[in-house]
C-alpha cells in the first residue's frame, strides 16, 4: 500500500474590491446573471460568467423547475451556452456568485459536483486550465488556477 498526497491551491480575497479589473468585471457579470436566476423553490440564486479566449463573456444562471431534477445549475447553463454559441473557443475564466432570498450568503459558494464534472470535461478537452472564481452574495472570493484543482481524480473520456 502506498499513500499519495493530493494538493490544490487557491487564493482567498477579502472581497471583490481586491480582484484585478478583469476579474472584477467578470464577477460583476456573474452577479448580474444571478439577479435573473429562476429559483422560486430553493430561493437560492446563482449566476455564472465565462470569459472566452475571444474575449466574449457568456452568462448563465440557475433555472429551477417544479420537477426538481429538471432544473439546471448556472455553471452548466453558461458552459453549454458557450459551447453552442462559440464552439471550439477556449475558456479563460469562470466566475460564480450565489445569493439567497432567505438569508445572506457571506461565504464563497463553489460549483456543485455535477458542475465540476461537466466543467472538467471542457478544461480537459481544451488542454488548457481555466481559472475559477467564486463568492457568495458578499464577502470573500476564492480563485483557483484550474477547475481540476476543485476535482482531484476527475473522470474523463480516457476511461471509456
Amino acid at each position: 500500500m502506498k499513500e499519495i498526497k493530493i494538493t490544490a491551491s487557491a487564493t482567498l480575497y477579502k472581497n471583490i474590491t481586491e480582484l484585478s479589473g478583469e476579474d472584477t468585471l467578470l464577477m460583476q457579470k456573474a452577479i448580474e446573471a444571478r439577479h435573473n436566476a429562476y429559483a422560486p423553490y430553493s430561493k437560492f440564486n446563482v449566476g455564472a460568467a465565462l470569459l472566452l479566449e475571444n474575449n466574449q463573456i457568456v452568462l448563465g444562471n440557475n433555472q429551477e423547475n417544479a420537477a426538481y431534477p429538471s432544473g439546471m445549475c448556472a455553471e452548466r447553463v453558461a458552459i453549454w451556452n458557450a459551447g453552442t454559441m462559440f464552439p471550439g473557443v477556449k475558456i479563460k475564466k469562470l466566475s460564480i456568485s450565489a445569493s439567497s432570498t432567505i438569508s445572506k450568503v457571506n461565504k464563497p459558494v463553489g460549483p456543485c459536483g455535477a458542475c465540476r464534472q461537466t466543467l472538467s470535461e471542457f478544461e480537459i478537452n481544451q488542454k488548457q486550465p481555466f481559472e475559477v472564481l467564486f463568492m457568495g452574495e458578499v464577502g470573500e472570493v476564492v480563485k483557483t488556477k484550474s477547475l481540476l484543482d476543485l476535482l482531484p481524480f476527475s473522470f474523463d473520456g480516457s476511461y471509456l
